[in-house]
């Protein structure tokens, strides 16, 4: 499996495989991706245009309202919604998005994210 750095603004270490991609042909704008958080991985803080579904696979995801979820544990976040998605000791993903992500500033105080566990 190819793993790809996500280079995009707000983004550090987070690594995805695409399952599937928008098809700007057909209107299609859901996407499939796995994502590989090493330890102290974050994303970028956005607001979500439409539903998203995340399947914890392996180690701990950290969203940035505080909660952090194990393996196996299912994340779904409806239109609307605003977090950063973090992994202080590394995970791995399944992502699922109807519809496309918008970058946002956080207008509450939120988990700081890039920290690293303690061994």
């Amino acid at each position: 499996m190819k793993w790809v750095t996500w280079d995009e603004p707000g983004r550090a270490g987070v690594e995805h495989h695409v399952l599937w991609a928008p098809d700007e042909a057909s209107g299609e704008q859901s996407v499939s991706l796995l994502l590989r958080f090493p330890p102290g991985a974050h994303g970028d803080f956005h607001e979500h245009l439409g539903y998203e579904l995340m399947l914890v696979l392996d180690g701990v995801l950290d969203h940035s309202d505080g909660i952090s979820y194990v393996k196996g544990d299912l994340v779904v976040e409806g239109p609307g919604t605003e977090h950063q998605m973090s992994s202080r000791t590394g995970c791995t993903v399944l992502a699922i998005r109807t519809r496309p992500v918008e970058a946002r500033a956080p207008q509450k105080p939120v988990r700081q994210v890039g920290v690293v566990a303690a061994p």
